[in-house]
C-alpha cells in the first residue's frame, strides 16, 4: 500500500468518528495496539527533541525500506506516532522523504493539539525524514 492510500484509510477511518472525544479514544486504541518497542532503543539516544512527553524512536533499514519501531509514555501520544508509523514505516526512504502528509489537516488532528503536543508531532515527523535522510545518504 502506498503512503497516500495508508492516508486515505486513516481519513476513512476518522470521517466515520464524528465526535472529538472519541476521536481521542481512537487514538489512544492505537498506541495501545502499538507493539512494543524493543528495550534497548529506550535510551536518551532514541528519545525525540521537542516532545513535552518522551517518545521513544528507532528506525531500521530492511530491503531498502526503513522499518520503525517507536513508544511514549503518554497514550495520546504514543497513539499519534502509531498514526505516523502505520503511514510511513515499510517504505523507502525516497517515498518518506517525498511524502505530503496530508492526513495531519484532514481528520482535524493539528488543530485539536495543545500547542506543546502540535510541537512534539512535528518534532515525530522530523525526525523520521532525519532518520529516512541518514538512510538515503548511507545507500549512495
Amino acid at each position: 500500500m502506498t503512503i497516500d492510500e495508508t492516508q486515505q484509510e486513516i481519513i476513512d477511518e476518522f470521517t466515520d468518528i464524528e465526535d472529538w472525544m472519541d476521536r481521542y479514544a481512537y487514538i489512544i486504541d492505537l498506541g495501545n495496539a502499538l507493539p512494543a518497542i524493543d528495550e534497548k532503543y529506550r535510551t536518551p539516544e532514541h528519545i525525540i527533541e521537542g516532545c513535552q512527553s518522551r517518545v521513544w524512536l528507532n528506525a531500521e533499514l530492511e530491503d531498502g525500506k526503513i522499518i520503525f519501531t517507536a513508544d511514549s509514555d503518554a497514550i495520546i501520544v504514543k497513539g499519534i506516532i502509531s498514526l505516523l508509523i502505520k503511514v510511513l514505516s515499510g517504505h523507502t526512504p525516497d517515498e518518506i522523504l517525498a511524502s505530503d502528509l496530508h492526513f495531519i489537516q484532514a481528520i482535524g488532528l493539528a488543530e485539536h493539539l495543545s500547542p506543546t503536543r502540535s510541537n512534539g508531532l512535528a518534532a515525530m515527523v522530523k525526525q523520521m525524514r532525519m532518520y529516512a535522510l541518514a538512510y538515503k545518504a548511507k545507500s549512495a
